[in-house]
């Protein structure tokens, strides 16, 4: 019998508990803004006790990891698509050319490139630097050989700059960035083409001179695909992208 009461008197308990909430409770509110009209405010439903528990419960389940930085070897983690087709045109992605192929096709084309490093470092460092930001570096190494004619270089641009992309180059003698050495030279190439496609921070310090210009006008805008720099990095460039693209291709039967 006092078994029964007790249970009864701690039902009644739990009971009181799930009703019982300040009487500002039912009034309570919840600013909300609307970006396209004014701050307003809107009444908040009273939530259910199996709700409350749900809410409660939830804030003890673990946190989903995001990392933006790999501590081991200190560059950015993100998410890299897998480029798998030649039909795909986007900037971003993984190579399919091998630096084999790409070395190959240089040579093919220019037996003595004006460099000032090997045909092999210079594709190395495409790789590397294009790995680290997500950019294709097969194709991006192509567009490298479309604004240098193979590295015979013949325009405004003289080898001794690094410069690979025509970075500040306006033409009429303008001869545009120079960088201390090959590997800065691509690495601004690589941060120019990132400037363009993403609003992520590129890994390393900044090189590219005009990273910053291309970021404040296309604000949170990007570009996507190779087609997307016509009229952009080159100027009618009507088809310059397809032309990149059409190099890259050539370089995957070598």
């Amino acid at each position: 019998m006092v078994s029964r009461a007790k249970k009864f008197l701690a039902a009644a308990i739990v009971g009181a508990f799930a009703i019982s909430m300040p009487a500002a409770a039912d009034a309570a509110i919840k600013r909300i803004h609307d970006p396209k009209v004014a701050t307003k405010t809107v009444e908040r439903k009273l939530p259910t006790l199996r709700e409350r528990v749900e809410e409660t419960m939830s804030k003890f389940k673990p946190a989903e990891e995001v990392q933006d930085f790999d501590a081991i070897d200190g560059t950015q983690s993100f998410f890299v698509p897998e480029t798998v087709s030649t039909s795909d045109t986007s900037i971003i992605g993984t190579p399919l050319a091998t630096q084999q192929q790409c070395v190959k096709y240089l040579l093919r084309n220019n037996p003595h490139p004006n460099l000032s490093v090997s045909a092999e470092e210079i594709v190395a460092y495409y790789y590397e630097e294009g790995r680290r930001e997500g950019i294709r570096p097969d194709v991006a190494f192509a567009q490298a050989l479309k604004e240098t004619g193979f590295f015979r270089y013949g325009g405004d641009v003289v080898p001794e700059q690094n410069n690979y992309c025509g970075l500040g180059t306006t033409g009429g003698g303008v001869r545009g960035a120079y960088f201390a050495t090959a590997q800065l030279g691509v690495r601004a190439h690589i941060q120019h083409l990132l400037s363009y496609t993403s609003t992520r921070q590129p890994s390393t310090p900044v090189v590219d001179p005009r990273y910053g210009l291309v970021r404040q006008t296309y604000g949170s805008r990007t570009l996507g695909t190779w087609q997307d720099l016509n009229g952009r990095w080159a100027v009618p460039g009507r088809y310059y992208g397809q032309e990149i693209l059409s190099m890259f291709r050539d370089i995957l039967i070598q």
